[in-house]
């Protein structure tokens, strides 16, 4: 997912809305096919994980293409015809194929997967604030904790004062913190490979795949169906077509092709330049810029180029703040899943203890960063529990995409996904699969004991995707409901 995306919102603002299979009255207006690959685009592409696919080298090829095919496809294709026929987004899909808890699983992993994103988000940030400041503070877990503690609770004291200046912010992070950055970095590559130079990595036909040493090789695919996720929430526009059947999947496959170019391109760029045993998880981006940078005599570029990445990151934590933390409050409202305590609005109308609770919990992580000496295991480490929850939404969404398919087969659709079934079946073994891969310790996690890394991963994924969730489930009661609240939080956001 791209820093600058915001995936959370929409998908928290469309996942709650209270309507059952209720299609929308009124025409929506008309949008091209390109402007919503356009929009797809910007939503799904990043630089942050660059660095990870960078230590393959050639090989990001084939690590970025699998799951564009097996995971991104049927989630985008699956998840308009869903969009296309029921308001609500995953939590109305989800509680009308399969029951209202599994509903509320499927929007709590939205908001519970921002427990770790924000760590790592943050800790990509602060690597990039570090090559301004001094570039050794880039592997300082110290340093690197009080970043994130500082930044997610100025951004919370932001939020909590519900400022316009967000969206703002992080509409233009596409263009500064991702396309600028990203063309400027593959140009810099390539000039820098046409003037002689040996690419770091190699580059030939025999390194197209990665070396095979086990399941370990193959970890790092689980951290691109995180980078994928959010194909889902511009499914909201397919009725917004004028030929949805037509135009949407053509819209997909054009998203798609930019999205692997924005993500394969710069990953290879860094992979000319910075050699895999030095490259940082976290400041790996910054760097292959002040490499080039050195190189062509340009440092003075390096302040820049990290302030339009660290404001675009930014920007996409302050929309991420405000978007899955509502969503989960006005289903809580509507049906009773959070205690009142949870369900308060401060003066501004924002969430603003649930924001704190979860800052605690972000804060505690943090100084995980501060107690484990390698960034980059811990950066690694957060990824792949944040990929885990969140497969758990879609193992919900195309389990109650097949369910609906069956159970309201003349339900209205603006759009029906080809093959439906089977775009299901293959979601839901390569988001099972994914899973299953995530407990496998990559190189990234270094000589660390397997069953600690299982014990984390299983541990994070066990807590936030079973335990408090059911939790909250068990423990909901009828007066915990105030469905006249979430009538005015639906209309203020509609």
């Amino acid at each position: 997912m791209s820093t600058a995306e915001v995936p959370g919102p929409e998908g928290a603002s469309a996942a709650v809305a209270p309507a059952a299979g209720r299609v929308k009255a009124v025409a929506a207006p008309r949008m091209t096919w390109v402007t919503l690959a356009l929009m797809t685009t910007s939503s799904v592409a990043s630089l942050r994980s660059s660095p990870t696919m960078a230590v393959y080298g050639l090989a990001c090829v084939f690590l970025y293409v699998v799951p564009a095919i097996v995971f991104l496809l049927p989630t985008a294709l699956v998840s308009a015809e869903l969009a296309s026929g029921w308001e609500g987004g995953v939590y109305n899909w989800v509680a009308q194929g399969l029951s209202k808890p599994l509903g509320f699983l499927a929007v709590w992993c939205q908001f519970a997967m921002t427990i770790f994103y924000y760590p790592s988000l943050l800790a990509y940030v602060a690597s990039t604030i570090a090559y301004v400041v001094d570039p050794r503070l880039a592997s300082n877990g110290l340093y690197t904790a009080i970043v994130i503690m500082v930044l997610y609770w100025t951004g919370v004291w932001v939020s909590a004062r519900g400022t316009n200046a967000v969206a703002g912010l992080a509409s233009w992070g596409l263009i500064i913190g991702t396309l600028i950055p990203g063309a400027l970095l593959v140009v810099l590559g390539f000039v820098f490979l046409g003037q002689g130079n040996d690419s770091a990595a190699p580059m030939t036909a025999d390194h197209l795949l990665p070396a095979w040493t086990g399941l370990a090789s193959l970890v790092l695919i689980v951290n691109n169906f995180l980078s994928y996720s959010g194909m889902e929430m511009n499914a909201v526009h397919v009725s917004s077509l004028k030929n949805p059947g037509k135009e949407f999947p053509r819209s997909m496959f054009l998203a798609v092709g930019m999205v692997l170019l924005i993500f394969i391109l710069p990953a290879l760029a860094i992979s000319w330049v910075v050699p895999a045993d030095q490259l940082s998880l976290t400041a790996g981006v910054m760097q292959a810029f002040d490499a080039f940078f050195q190189y062509f005599h340009i440092g003075w570029l390096t302040p820049l180029i990290a302030v339009g990445l660290v404001a675009a990151s930014l920007g996409g934590m302050l929309t991420w703040l405000a978007g899955p933390s509502k969503g989960l409050l006005m289903i809580s409202r509507q049906e009773g899943y959070l205690p009142p305590s949870l369900q308060k609005l401060n003066s501004h109308g924002v969430q603003q203890n649930i924001l704190v609770a979860q800052g605690v919990v972000t804060t505690a992580i943090a100084l995980m960063y501060a107690l484990i000496p390698n960034v980059s295991s811990v950066y690694w480490i957060f990824s792949v529990i944040t990929t885990q929850v969140y497969l758990i939404v879609y193992l919900l969404m195309f389990v109650a995409a097949m369910r609906l398919r069956k159970l309201q087969p003349d339900h209205p659709r603006g759009y029906r996904a080809p093959a439906l079934g089977v775009l299901c079946v293959v979601g839901l073994l390569a988001s099972a699969a994914a899973m299953v891969i995530g407990f496998v310790p990559s190189s990234q996690f270094g000589n660390g004991s397997v069953w600690v890394y299982i014990g984390i991963v299983g541990g994070g994924l066990l807590l936030l995707g079973v335990v408090i969730p059911f939790g909250f489930l068990k423990a909901s009661k009828p007066e915990w409901r105030d469905p006249a609240a979430a009538a005015a939080i639906e209309e203020e956001t509609a």
